[in-house]
């Protein structure tokens, strides 16, 4: 795969993505929006998150941006990006989309507090992407996130064991992620 350097994505908008209660302040979503200027596309209500909702907030996000874009999403906003991508008629305004430690909102213990996103899309995304996935992370199954990114049409990349790729991975700033994420913003990214 393709890694560009770091000024890749002054020719896009880069739209972050958080999952389920919002990405905290060492995240690496949070810390790319300091260090780089990325955009987070705010939700109503973190805590209770309404697909329709969130799937509104995306869409005015991209229709607002006056250059192509790129989503960064993490856990449920993966999930948002396949749902928004079935229904929306701006995806050819976005040019790709890194999508970590997708939740997998049919698990069983998960299915109640998040009543509104089931079933999960399942349909080819219109854009490049690429899935980043752990073989350990305890909201989605390594085989299921393969599944996901085999449905999807998005490169799969094997990270090991880091749990659900947020804050408690230790990845601080994660370079080798917003490299991936700018090989998707300069075009550079080769599908499966």
């Amino acid at each position: 795969m393709y890694v560009a350097d770091a000024n890749a994505a002054t020719n896009v908008t880069v739209l972050i993505l958080p999952g389920w209660q919002n990405s905290g302040p060492t995240h690496w979503q949070s810390r790319w929006e300091a260090l780089y200027g990325h955009q987070r596309v705010q939700q109503h209500d973190w805590m209770h998150p309404l697909r329709g909702d969130w799937l509104i907030q995306l869409e005015e996000a991209v229709l607002a941006s006056e250059r192509p874009v790129v989503l960064a999403a993490h856990s449920l906003g993966c999930i948002q990006v396949a749902a928004w991508a079935g229904h929306s008629r701006l995806t050819d305004r976005v040019q790709g989309a890194l999508l970590v430690a997708p939740g997998d909102v049919e698990q069983p213990d998960i299915r109640p507090q998040l009543p509104t996103w089931q079933p999960v899309p399942m349909a080819r995304l219109p854009f490049a992407s690429v899935l980043v996935a752990s073989h350990n992370d305890p909201f989605c199954r390594f085989e299921r996130a393969s599944a996901l990114a085999s449905a999807w049409g998005s490169t799969l990349v094997d990270l090991g064991h880091r749990g659900h790729i947020n804050a408690d991975s230790g990845l601080g700033d994660w370079p080798e992620g917003h490299a991936w994420l700018n090989a998707l913003c300069v075009g550079k990214h080769q599908s499966p």
